[in-house]
């Protein structure tokens, strides 16, 4: 793209953060912090990589974005049910009597269902099995259809919680691929959390570095290099300088 074009565009956050506290349990005997004082937003395009120590409080943040906990204090701009998220967790959780294309479908609403899916199921390498159920699918394979589902909904925003961990090299890095095209084909935005270090300095834009519990924000890194241009000798030294610089988040 280039300058001129991409002065055209609009810059504003698809999502901006504010949590200023998140307890559970309060009032109790013994409540537990969460979040504090975390704040942090997602551009237009942008891949946002937020990497913490376990326990950190990345789930209870999730929730929050996803709009599953209303019970903090702070703000997450636009609202949930407004700002077009969809998310890809962890597990596929696909229906198993279903097959592939129906589970893509069922996230659609009912008016759009018959819409015309086939370049979907072409760029993530699905259309062959469109018409089999989820017990003839690898994992890997699972998770491009859990990425499909919630591609099709044509997201602003796409929450990503460690979507390729267990999977072999080849499948990691092929799914790495279809999340980056999808980006700057579409220019949906992705917010991904992994403990991957090496595997979010190759794709993002910038990575949020949070705290033990209660988590905030310790830094944010940006990630200026274009991403052809990071041969894996320049992934390892910058890898190695995050974890001398944040040694409780990064280990060595």
């Amino acid at each position: 793209m280039s300058d001129a074009g991409a002065e055209g565009l609009d810059r504003s956050p698809v999502l901006s953060v504010a949590i200023r506290r998140k307890v559970y349990g309060a009032g109790g005997p013994e409540p537990v912090e969460a979040v504090r004082d975390l704040a942090f937003s997602v551009a237009p395009a942008e891949i946002a990589c937020l990497i913490g120590p376990s326990g950190a409080g990345k789930t209870t943040t999730l929730r929050i974005l996803l709009g599953l906990d209303a019970d903090y204090e702070g703000s997450v701009t636009p609202d949930p049910d407004d700002a077009g998220i969809a998310m890809v967790f962890q597990e596929p959780r696909l229906l198993p009597w279903r097959t592939v294309e129906q589970n893509v479908r069922l996230a659609l609403p009912r008016a759009q269902r018959g819409r015309n899916l086939d370049s979907l199921f072409d760029s993530l390498g699905l259309a062959p099995w469109r018409g089999r159920f989820p017990r003839a699918l690898s994992l890997g394979m699972a998770r491009r259809v859990s990425l499909a589902r919630a591609l099709a909904q044509e997201p602003r925003l796409l929450i990503l919680d460690e979507p390729f961990v267990s999977l072999d090299d080849a499948s990691a890095a092929a799914l790495r691929s279809i999340v980056v095209d999808c980006v700057d084909s579409t220019r949906t935005s992705v917010l991904m959390v992994t403990h991957n270090v090496v595997e979010t300095i190759e794709m993002a834009d910038r990575l949020l570095l949070l705290s033990g519990r209660p988590a905030s924000l310790v830094a944010t890194i940006p990630l200026d290099r274009p991403r052809v241009e990071r041969p894996r000798s320049w992934i390892d030294a910058m890898r190695s300088d995050l974890a001398i610089r944040y040694p409780q988040i990064i280990a060595a």
